[in-house]
């Protein structure tokens, strides 16, 4: 039985977005936690995010959105989708004054080591061990035991896995499947402000649009550099590592023949990142006795909805707060939440790069005008 004067022991697996704001909201609640993070270095990886209004809340809540603001870049226009081989605008969404009056925050985009940085702000460093790559869970009438790459064990009463699409806490909630390859791969790179194009530096979220393929920019890192991302078909392209990479000559080759403001950007990026886009089928449950599960562990999503850093695993019936680990007299378990973001996995896992785009809704920034009637992109 875990010992209620000091609180459960709670073992977060994975130091990544979702895993630092376990552990940020596990301490806001007055308890503690151990993050076990397989790198020996938190050091700065992948590039882009964008962090709609519902995750600044929740950073306003841990007391560090003013750090986040210092480095995030402020969207005054999103869903900028234009057309593949000139640029013509098919529809965009005004978002900066509109978020504030609908949801309370503006949406913003930053780089994930800046996001990253500013939920360890929220994490005592003491509770952070690094360099820990955890190999076996095995569930306990009274405990869970974790195992180490390393050959080092921990016990813990209660288990957060936060270990991504690959995993090995999830064996220990439903049966162990391998993740899917979806038939795509994205691109990424970013273009350092000076070498960019005026029109990629405006606090602006654009996609274009093509067949099979699409192309997205935004200004990162306070303005400093813009993000790049692209999907586009896979072929019998398998790998998925932050660390794989292509050639900027492959990243041309995808969108040769697209609007030349495009092909640009690809060649100012330098070597770009490239990966297999992986999926899952939604659980049914992700919750078992002292275990649960939360983002890419428990919910991939293809990044087409633009809400992997900020998608909760559902809305919950009963909301399990935190600070009930902490009470005497309760059973340490995690309560189990139905699957009610089923439907936007369903929908972010439909909808591919030649999706219909939504009608036009607000004049383009820089005078250009939406396409009157949209339609599939198809040539």
């Amino acid at each position: 039985m875990p010992d209620f004067v000091r609180g459960p022991r709670i073992a977060v697996v994975g130091g990544g977005i979702g895993g630092l704001a376990a552990g940020a909201f596990l301490r806001r609640a007055g308890l503690t936690a151990t993050v076990y993070e397989q790198a020996p270095v938190l050091r700065e990886v992948g590039a882009g995010l964008v962090v709609a209004p519902n995750a600044v809340r929740l950073l306003r809540r841990l007391d560090v959105v003013e750090r986040f603001l210092h480095r995030a870049v402020p969207l005054d226009w999103g869903w900028e989708f234009r057309r593949w081989a000139d640029g013509s605008v098919l529809s965009v969404e005004k978002l900066s004054g509109v978020c504030e009056q609908l949801y309370g925050e503006r949406t913003y985009v930053i780089h994930r080591a800046d996001l990253l940085d500013t939920l360890r702000a929220a994490v005592p460093g003491e509770w952070i061990r690094l360099g820990a790559r955890c190999t076996a869970v095995e569930a306990g009438s009274d405990s869970v035991l974790l195992r180490f790459a390393d050959g080092s064990r921990a016990e813990a009463d209660v288990v957060v896995g936060a270990d991504g699409v690959h995993s090995v806490v999830r064996g220990a909630v439903t049966e162990p499947a391998p993740p899917e390859y979806s038939g795509l791969c994205a691109f990424r790179t970013i273009v350092p402000a000076h070498a960019a194009p005026d029109f990629a530096l405006r606090r602006a979220q654009t996609l274009w649009l093509g067949p099979g393929r699409h192309f997205v920019h935004y200004p990162i890192a306070g303005g400093r550099a813009v993000n790049v991302f692209a999907a586009a078909p896979a072929g019998d392209y398998t790998e998925e590592s932050w660390s794989a990479t292509a050639t900027v000559e492959e990243f041309h080759a995808e969108f040769a023949g697209w609007d030349p403001r495009v092909t640009r950007l690809i060649a100012a990026g330098g070597v770009p990142s490239r990966w297999a886009l992986l999926d899952r089928a939604p659980l049914r449950e992700w919750s078992r006795g002292r275990i649960t599960l939360l983002g890419d562990a428990a919910h991939p999503m293809f990044p087409f909805f633009a809400q992997g850093a900020d998608q909760p695993p559902g809305r919950p019936r009963r909301r399990p707060h935190a600070e009930h680990l902490g009470r005497p007299g309760r059973r340490t378990s995690v309560r189990q939440r139905p699957p009610g973001n089923q439907a936007a996995e369903v929908r972010a896992r439909q909808t591919a790069p030649s999706r219909p785009v939504s009608s036009a809704r607000c004049p383009a920034p820089g005078g250009a005008v939406p396409l009157g009637r949209p339609s599939l992109v198809t040539k």
